[in-house]
């Protein structure tokens, strides 16, 4: 008996061979209907789709037996496979010095005629065959043969079909998950700070109308600069509540921008103190989700304020990029996390003491949806820091 080699290529067969998640599959009719035709057709006592794994070969359909798999050094298929796109035909395996001693020949399933075709994917890796059986020798007439290979192009159609269901599957549990996401913090944004927000911004259009009738320029001056960054807010938030109702477009946008610029967006937001120093990167362009970037950055940047209790305190951005994937860094000498708290910071709601450093309640440091929000742009955060000397963070998002 001939073992047939194993092909050059076998590593890549079997990791395309696992994209269909085929082996172990259940029956499906529009497989053992083509077996019963290709039986029908050539008159042959069996009809087997088979799929060729690592150790095995199973049968994912079969016709005129109950056998479910065979070892794969005794299986007939093993040879029609690596002999490329032909018809393996062979008359009478007893006298075939391939296969004369082949158990399966020999023994009780009794293979003496066989004719396969292989079942070739687009990538070119050849994942098992239909082949017809018969307990007597026999031969097929041209259209028989024709007939098979015709039979063959419509199976592989079928795992075609089914690969890609498996795709879209998991491209909807992907969607499913940014959906939620994205769902849940909208609705954070709109319930905790939109509908105060509106208020303040009415409050102090009224007071700005006042302040302009008494002549005081300065109270007006600083008016005018509250209502400036209440509205930039506003509008960041509608911003978010627009992607939203289309969350895909959150991480899937590719907008084209000037770093300065979104983090002039931010500033009126941020309100940094004056005695703050921030140092951030110029002429860097980006094309990236710019609204999922101003999340993540308006969120690190705006701890990096809240807890520091330095006379000097700085904060420092940093930036630099390779062919695939953005990197930034915020760094600051703030009061720093303990290190048993690293990865405490990333679960909601955690936060480092009951007020941050400019006496406001804490209602977090929000890195459990900066994190998600990463991850979901295919990029990576990391957090170094020690207690007293400050934090630097570091994160990626894809190009």
């Amino acid at each position: 008996m001939t073992i047939p080699l194993t092909a050059l290529n076998e590593t890549e067969r079997l990791i395309a061979l696992d994209s269909y998640n085929i082996i172990g599959s259940e029956e499906e009719q529009n497989f053992d209907e083509l077996t019963m035709l290709a039986a029908e057709i050539c008159q042959t006592d069996v009809a087997l789709v088979t799929i060729l794994g690592q150790e095995k070969q199973w049968f994912k359909s079969k016709y005129g037996t109950e056998e479910t798999e065979s070892p794969r050094e005794l299986a007939f298929c093993t040879h029609a496979m690596i002999a490329g796109d032909e018809v393996m035909v062979v008359n009478d395996a007893r006298i075939d010095t391939r296969f004369c001693d082949n158990p399966l020949v020999t023994g009780e399933s009794k293979v003496i005629f066989y004719a396969g075709v292989p079942l070739i994917n687009p990538e070119g890796y050849s994942l098992g065959t239909i082949c017809v059986i018969n307990h007597e020798a026999k031969t097929l007439t041209d259209r028989q043969i024709k007939a098979l290979q015709i039979l063959a192009k419509q199976v592989q159609h079928q795992l075609e079909l089914r690969r890609k269901v498996i795709e879209l599957e998991k491209s909807n549990e992907t969607l499913s998950e940014v959906n939620s996401f994205v769902e849940k913090f909208a609705k954070r944004v709109a319930h905790d700070i939109k509908n105060p927000l509106s208020s303040i911004i009415m409050s102090a259009d009224s007071l700005q109308k006042k302040l302009v009738k008494e002549g005081d320029e300065r109270s007006v001056r600083l008016v005018n600069i509250a209502l400036r960054s209440a509205k930039n807010l506003i509008t960041y938030i509608d911003d978010m509540l627009d992607y939203s109702k289309a969350p895909s477009i959150l991480l899937a946008s590719r907008d084209t921008f000037e770093l300065s610029d979104l983090l002039k967006r931010l500033m009126p937001m941020l309100n940094i103190p004056a005695k703050f120093k921030f140092e951030s990167p110029e002429n860097c362009t980006l094309k990236c989700s710019r609204i999922a970037l101003e999340q993540i950055l308006l969120n690190l940047l705006s701890n990096a304020i809240r807890y520091n209790d330095k006379s000097s305190p700085k904060i420092e951005l940093g930036f630099k990029q390779d062919p695939d994937q953005y990197y930034f860094t915020v760094a600051d000498n703030g009061i720093g996390i303990a290190k048993k708290n690293i990865d405490k910071i990333f679960q909601e709601g955690f936060t480092l003491s009951d007020q941050d450093c400019l006496g406001n309640k804490s209602n977090g440091v929000g890195l459990d949806s900066v994190r998600s929000l990463i991850k979901r742009l295919h990029g990576k955060i990391h957090v170094e820091s020690e207690i007293g000397l400050g934090t630097k963070i570091s994160f990626s998002i894809a190009k």
